[in-house]
């Protein structure tokens, strides 16, 4: 199996128990561009915010012009939530800080 076909187990905090397999080399690509961008603490900032503020980060060979980047930052989101490195503050609208676990 190649590097770009390798796969990673991740969570989401909406189903708990259930773990899903994708791609590897684009969850840590996105992670790694939306760990850097989140606040530290509370209020946190808002999904698109976060998306605005990471894409000229991400990797345009994984993500091209940003492609498929909103399906990636909210599995990313999801799987870090699950595992206690970001939360979401308040209620309302999501907004999104991190808790200073690492993953």
């Amino acid at each position: 199996m190649s590097d770009a076909d390798e796969k990673i187990e991740i969570e989401s905090i909406t189903s708990p128990h259930h773990v899903q397999r994708v791609n590897k080399a684009k969850f840590i690509a996105m992670r790694d561009a939306l760990l850097p961008v989140l606040p530290s603490e509370a209020p946190g900032m808002s999904v698109a915010e976060a998306k605005a503020a990471l894409l000229p980060n991400l990797s345009q060979e994984l993500f091209p012009g940003g492609e498929k980047a909103g399906w990636w930052l909210k599995a990313v989101q999801l799987d870090l939530e699950a595992k206690g490195v970001i939360e979401r503050s308040g209620k309302g609208a999501v907004r999104l800080f991190r808790t200073g676990k690492s993953t």
